[in-house]
């Protein structure tokens, strides 16, 4: 992962990682929705994150997390049905996740984030100022680019922006955003 983030931005995940959240509690309870095979989650776990937890729709993936990243508490789960209790995480991520959730679903997606996280919701995904379809495996409607941190800005009144950086791909003009984000009500905790 490291070495493909290098190739393509000129800096490794794992510095984008400590950039954003290097200052964390390494008890912090962390969500990552749209696990996938455990990469992020290994990547946390290298950097002394304790508590981790992923959900993802897919069982393979979830047995291949499993055997990859041993300890780690991986269920079954989608990101408009998070099956966990309001406020339960102190930060619920998503990587190269919501791209794949179309504009007309984005909404139940981003409030269940929202409602899982206690206190921050971090993401890395494709950045357009608009929603901008893009191409996948040949086919429309499966992947999206957009402003995500706006949309979680303009839907939740008690968050703020902490830090964003857009990652532009040292062979195209894409850009991708990572941004953490802070519910105002839970800074004060």
């Amino acid at each position: 992962m490291d070495a493909l983030y290098r190739k393509n931005f000129g800096l490794t995940r794992s510095e984008l990682n400590r950039e954003f959240i290097g200052g964390m509690d390494r008890a912090s309870r962390i969500l990552e929705v749209g696990t996938n095979t455990g990469v992020q989650l290994q990547l946390l776990r290298n950097m002394g994150f304790r508590n981790l937890h992923g959900i993802d729709v897919q069982a393979y993936a979830l047995e291949t997390a499993r055997q990859l990243v041993p300890g780690i508490e991986l269920s079954t789960g989608e990101a408009s049905d998070i099956p966990f209790g309001d406020n339960f995480f102190d930060m619920v991520f998503t990587s190269g996740v919501l791209i794949h959730i179309s504009p007309d679903n984005i909404a139940p997606a981003i409030r269940e984030i929202h409602r899982c996280s206690g206190r921050y919701i971090w993401g890395y995904e494709y950045f357009a100022d608009d929603y901008t379809p893009i191409r996948y495996r040949g086919r429309d409607g499966l992947m999206w680019k957009a402003n995500f941190p706006k949309l979680y800005l303009d839907e939740f009144e008690d968050l703020k922006l902490v830090k964003e950086r857009k990652i532009r791909y040292r062979d195209s003009d894409n850009r991708d955003v990572m941004f953490l984000l802070e519910k105002t009500d839970a800074a004060g905790r």
